[in-house]
Formats: structure tokens, sequence, C-alpha cells
């Protein structure tokens, strides 16, 4: 654990999700591929196209509509119903295509394991103080078992900005009806998570499990609060 500035007490604490609770990397690679092959299977004619060519719509999508960069179920969407009509689909059978896309996207999304460590800091850190999840993600907090440590989830998109538009933290300090600088933001992205955080008030802890050094980071703008790159470290804090 490293101190980068002085602590106030810590009333209540914010959670990313994604690569903080669980490492989520493995499981986007695993989502891509099965559902690359999910739509080659019911929709053959999007194998008619490499992959490079679905990213390229992604981010063409993206610049026409900015909005999608804060909502990845509906920028997802608007990329699998867009590709199908280039395709040659007609609007409603693009649709009814990507819709049925996105659930699947759901359920493959979240299915996966949380690992101990993280549901036996949560239950403790829930049972001292109220917690609130804040993603830019979309899994499913229920389907993974971590529903019952949280008070509130905040999703970008459905919810507002993403993180770190300070919109989210906003959300959850109203929430929480705490000060800002008493809520301490646990996250592993040093510009959404750290900065955004800092930005919005509320004190930063960086999640650091893949032994970064901070200073040689290109994505550091903002120094945390706190280091840790243990989740079992914020019970410390918690008691602080």
């Amino acid at each position: 654990m490293k101190f980068y500035r002085h602590l106030n007490p810590i009333k209540a604490m914010t959670f990313d999700l994604d690569d903080t609770l669980y490492d989520n990397r493995p499981i986007i690679r695993r989502v891509e591929a099965q559902m690359a092959q999910w739509m080659h299977q019911h929709h053959p004619v999007s194998a008619t196209k490499p992959l490079g060519w679905w990213h390229e719509l992604k981010m063409r999508l993206a610049q026409q509509d900015s909005w999608l960069l804060n909502d990845v179920t509906l920028w997802r969407f608007k990329q699998i119903e867009s590709g199908l009509m280039e395709l040659g689909y007609p609007q409603a059978q693009a649709t009814q295509a990507a819709n049925e896309a996105v659930e699947q996207v759901h359920r493959l999304r979240s299915d996966f394991t949380v690992l101990l460590e993280a549901h036996q800091v949560l239950e403790q850190l829930a049972s001292r103080l109220p917690l609130v999840a804040i993603t830019n993600g979309n899994v499913d907090v229920e389907k993974i078992g971590l529903a019952p440590y949280f008070s509130l989830v905040l999703k970008a998109g459905p919810d507002g900005y993403a993180k770190p538009h300070r919109e989210l933290f906003d959300k959850a300090q109203s929430f929480l009806s705490l000060p800002a600088g008493n809520i301490l933001h646990v996250g592993d992205h040093l510009i959404s998570d750290v900065a955004g955080a800092k930005r919005s008030g509320f004190q930063a802890c960086w999640f650091n499990d893949q032994g970064q050094d901070i200073y040689a980071c290109s994505k550091s703008r903002t120094l945390p609060d706190v280091e840790v790159n243990r989740l079992h470290q914020l019970l410390l804090l918690s008691e602080m």
C-alpha cells in the first residue's frame, strides 16, 4: 500500500467493477470470440466481412454519435444493426438480429465466477460502510453474485455519462448524502477512476494489481490518494 496524500475519514466507498473486482480481460476476449461464432452461425452474411471491417464500422458509428462511447450495450447494438443493414438486411430484420445478439452478449458477459477474495472483502466492507458500484461496463451484478454488497449500482449509459465524467460520481454522492471528500472511490483505471474521482471531489484509491509504476504510466493524469495491489488492503483503510 502506498499513500500519496493524507486521507480524510472514509465514510463510504464507491467501486469500479471491471478489472478491479475481477479480471475482465479474459472475459471480454472470450465473449468476443463466442459472439463472432454466434453471428457467423445465426447470420452467415456477417462472415463475409473481416473483424477489421466490423471494428471500423464501430469506430465510424461513434464518430457519428459520440453518446455511444457512454453506452457499450447501445454501441454494440448499433454496430450489429448497421452492419447487417449494410450487408443487405432490411431494417426490421437487422433490428431483431441486433436485439437477439445483445441478449446473447449479456448472457455471456456475466457468465463467470468472481474470486472468493472479492466476496470476502466486499462482505466485510459492506458491514462497515455503504458501498456503491460505478461502472462503464454492462455486467449483470446480480448474476455474478455481487449485488448484495452494494446499496446502489450506477451504469454508464442508462445512468449517465461514462467515467471520468462526474455525472455518475455526483449521483453516487447524492445517494450517499455524504461530503465527496469522505467517499473513497476504488478503481484500476488512472483516467476513468482516479482522475474522474479526483475531479469530482472524491478521494481516489488506485487498484494496481499489474505492478505498474504510476510515474511511468502514459495514462497517469492525477495522483491517487492511495494505491493498493490487493483487495484485502481496503479493509485496513476502512479502519482508519
